[in-house]
């Protein structure tokens, strides 16, 4: 697992089609608003079933984001990541406050 700036973010999410965007808070959370693009596997006890139903090509850039930089949940979800096999995760640490306090769109 790496962690993954918002500027970096924003640029691989535009020059990248093979990117998968994982919000892992509660579906909740996610309604509120989220990244432009992202899918919601909320982190939890059958989280490593769920992600690999929702992104089951291993191999190919994947990353996870949670609230802020206090929240725990997408190092939780990259961790697992990681052991499952998946070959690059990318923790966006900051989150989606990061995100929408910087001006930049969101959906929900």
């Amino acid at each position: 697992m790496q962690t993954i700036a918002r500027d970096d973010l924003q640029t691989m999410l535009e020059n990248r089609s093979d990117v998968s965007l994982v919000e892992v808070l509660s579906e909740e959370s996610f309604n509120k608003f989220h990244l432009p693009g992202a899918i919601n596997v909320p982190i939890g006890e059958d989280f490593a079933e769920r992600i690999q139903e929702a992104v089951p090509e291993k191999d190919k850039p994947v990353i996870v984001y949670c609230a802020n930089t206090e929240c725990d949940a997408s190092p939780k979800a990259a961790k697992q990541m990681d052991d499952l096999g998946y070959a690059t995760v990318y923790d966006y640490e900051a989150g989606k406050a990061d995100w929408k306090a910087a001006g930049l769109p969101v959906e929900g």
